[in-house]
């Protein structure tokens, strides 16, 4: 792996899985106001193409989130979200389903103090549910600030 001071090396890699649960949904509906059908009402949801309620995108993409605490912690790099390119919901997530994300720096821009990461979301079938590229802003090492 390439290391650079305050940075996480390229290469390193986090996971985290967590299966999401009728409370996780229902708290994140109430946190953010999105009480859309397709994610409080199982009755609607019978009569759409999916049969069932699906989990919020944006509660998919907060697990990313962990994967990249976890990753900055075992590195002692001190960062917080620059922002996310090119994210896709691939495919829903439903109440139950066990999310697995797979997160890997790709790359780092020392220059300008970002860190680039591959992150990658999968269901209990292990059919990718998201991915996209996240970027990290790394605080210099306090020696450096």
């Amino acid at each position: 792996m390439t290391t650079t001071p305050g940075f996480p090396p390229v290469g390193a890699r986090s996971t985290f899985r967590k299966t999401v649960t009728e409370a996780d949904v229902g708290l994140f509906a109430g946190i953010t106001g999105d009480f859309a059908p397709q994610h409080v009402d199982e009755e609607y949801m019978r009569a759409r193409p999916q049969g069932r309620r699906i989990a919020h995108g944006v509660l998919t993409l907060g697990l990313t989130s962990t994967a990249a605490a976890r990753l900055c912690a075992a590195h002692d790099v001190t960062a917080v979200s620059y922002g996310y390119d090119r994210v896709r919901f691939l495919r829903p997530v439903y109440l139950g389903d066990t999310v697995t994300v797979d997160y890997v720096v790709e790359r780092v821009d020392a220059a300008a103090r970002k860190a680039y990461a591959a992150m990658t979301a999968s269901t209990s079938d292990r059919e990718p549910c998201l991915v996209g590229v996240h970027i990290l802003y790394c605080y210099p090492p306090d020696e450096e600030a």
